[in-house]
């Protein structure tokens, strides 16, 4: 038998989800002539997706990310943890 607990992790490809969703959300907030950094944090702040434009889906792409989750992940990446 064994003595000490194994651990289990599923590898967890949520953050090159959310990075593949951001890129497309600022890529077009950009072609649509907004500053794309201000409208993410507006929409982070207020969870309003009015925030964000609906050309090439970016809209209905941002709301699939949970906010907390969102959080979590710019935060990690900011901090390189």
């Amino acid at each position: 038998m064994h003595d000490k607990t194994m651990i289990f992790k599923i590898p967890d490809n949520r953050d090159d989800s959310v990075r593949s969703i951001l890129t497309t959300v600022y890529k077009a907030l950009e072609e649509k002539g907004y500053n794309p950094v201000n409208q993410i944090v507006g929409y982070i702040l207020s969870e309003d997706p009015t925030y964000i434009t609906t050309h090439k889906n970016a809209r209905s792409l941002i709301r699939k990310i949970d906010r907390d989750d969102l959080l979590e992940i710019l935060l990690k990446n900011y901090l390189n943890l």
